[in-house]
């Protein structure tokens, strides 16, 4: 659980108009120039903390506007509210006045950068069964070995073998929760050329930076069906074509590709990107 921070919640607001909240922007980034430099030549402690909260306060929304991207992610709403304060709370600690660029400029990062940390250690704790989480161990070096013999990404069934496990505990393995972390998402697929899902979800977009995408889509995952965690490892894990797939699952290509077309969307909609924008599966 994260530290809980003393702060009082901020009430919502109306939604203004544009110049209206750009003035607003503008005010409160003076005002906090003037909060900071009173703290700095400020004498006593008492006062200077005094300071420090009268900040944090003024820019709590800001934090829970952060923290609001990554929430029904699998981590609740209010642990998320009290990382994005603690990242706030440090940024302003930390924050020179006279260091250049404006305090909100410093203090996104700082935030984001709490969530992040927040997320990796306790955003996907659930763990599969033993047998399956020593099966993932294995997974990894297993398909190394067999990319090296067969020139390409192996398939489920080939994995077993190797493994000597059934092709079931392998597509389980690859299915769990647990086995989407950052590192799983830059597995290939079938072919050298063909993006792995990270870059099929992720397109040059400026306000998504890469490692916080790859920290928020793990819980994304998780929240998937078991037949769309199915169906998305065998494409971007285990490299099957669109028309294996079909007839697993039992079903044409052209709907496994709607079905691939619509799981793709919904996680770029979580990292809240423009769901349309998704490349060819």
């Amino acid at each position: 659980m994260p530290t809980h921070l003393r702060v009082p919640r901020t009430p919502t607001r109306r939604v203004a108009p544009a110049r209206a909240v750009t003035q607003e922007r503008l005010d409160r980034a003076d005002l906090t120039r003037r909060l900071f430099e009173r703290r700095e030549s400020a004498a006593e402690e008492t006062v200077r903390r005094d300071l420090l909260e009268q900040i944090v306060e003024l820019h709590l929304d800001v934090a829970s506007s952060i923290a609001s991207r990554y929430r029904s992610r699998g981590v609740d709403a209010d642990d998320l509210d009290q990382v994005a304060s603690l990242g706030l709370f440090k940024a302003v600690q930390r924050f020179d006045v006279h260091a250049g660029p404006e305090f909100m400029s410093f203090a996104l990062p700082t935030i984001r950068g709490e969530i992040q940390r927040y997320f990796r250690d306790h955003g996907w704790m659930v763990r599969p069964p033993r047998r399956i989480q020593e099966l993932q161990q294995s997974l990894r070096s297993a398909q190394t070995d067999l990319e090296r013999l067969f020139g390409r990404s192996p398939r489920p069934g080939e994995l077993a073998a190797h493994l000597d496990v059934s092709t079931e505990d392998v597509v389980e393995a690859v299915s769990a929760r647990g086995c989407f972390s950052p590192s799983s998402l830059d597995l290939l697929t079938s072919s050298d050329d063909t993006p792995t899902l990270y870059e099929f979800l992720s397109v040059d977009d400026p306000g998504q930076p890469a490692v916080e995408a790859r920290v928020v889509l793990g819980p994304l995952v998780r929240e998937l069906s078991e037949r769309d965690r199915h169906v998305l490892s065998l494409r971007f894990f285990s490299g099957w074509p669109q028309s294996e797939i079909a007839t697993h699952i039992g079903g044409t290509q052209v709907q496994v590709s709607r079905l691939l077309e619509r799981i793709l969307r919904d996680l770029r909609r979580g990292l809240g990107e423009e769901p349309d924008r998704v490349l060819s599966t």
